[in-house]
């Protein structure tokens, strides 16, 4: 990772762009249905403030995303490391809970990169208080803006595991959680609002993935 250093940061500034591939996707789903509509061209410049920001950016960007691109093995290794002492119902169970994490986990990772993030960004690297103030945003800054939301998303991502695990506990059932389901919906509408910027359509594009998990957790601990 540290040697396609290229590559690396053309996909993880991709998202900074104006023209990313989720707002001409967007607009192309608005003309579809007969709305004439188009993203607001933006230009936001990054810098580095520190002399040696650049290169310690890069070397720990490398780190996340080799750890990201080996995480399969690791988890591979980790099982083998840990399955002698296990029954084999239990190894069965074991590989598919492993397998689902990782899957809804990368998931979460990509509803970060192609929606919340840029998103955000877009938002947040736009909003000015007055004419006079212009934002120039650190490179620092946005790696880790990107990585907090990332693994955020990335771990919201597991609520059917975790509802798994609650509902072989036998702390949650399916039919509570059915019964409070407008609770829930309200929860999740303020995490999303919390973890987004305060944009109606960023708000809708977070709560139905997030729900839509809810509703597939209520399937889970039915089947458990």
């Amino acid at each position: 990772m540290f040697c396609f250093k290229d590559e690396t940061f053309r996909l993880l500034l991709a998202p900074s762009e104006w023209d990313f591939i989720t707002y001409r996707l967007l607009e192309q789903a608005m003309h579809g249905v007969g709305i004439d509509f188009h993203f607001d061209e933006y230009h936001i410049e990054l810098i580095a403030t520190d002399l040696s920001s650049q290169f310690m950016t890069h070397v720990a960007t490398a780190i996340y995303l080799g750890l990201l691109g080996a995480s399969p093995y690791i988890l591979y290794e980790l099982f083998r490391f840990v399955s002698p002492a296990l029954y084999e119902n239990e190894r069965r169970y074991s590989v598919q809970v492993v397998c689902t994490i990782y899957v809804l986990f990368i998931i979460g990772v990509l509803m970060s990169y192609f929606v919340l993030f840029p998103i955000s960004f877009r938002f947040l690297g736009t909003y000015s208080v007055a004419e006079k103030v212009h934002s120039t945003i650190t490179l620092d800054s946005y790696i880790t803006t990107f990585t907090s939301l990332t693994l955020i998303m990335g771990v919201v991502f597991q609520l059917p595991v975790i509802a798994f695990f609650l509902g072989k506990m036998g702390i949650i059932t399916s039919e509570m959680l059915a019964r409070y389901r407008k609770h829930a919906l309200i929860v999740i509408m303020l995490v999303a609002a919390i973890i987004t910027p305060p944009d109606l359509m960023t708000l809708v594009l977070v709560t139905l993935p997030l729900y839509l998990l809810y509703e597939v957790s209520i399937r889970v601990v039915k089947w458990t």
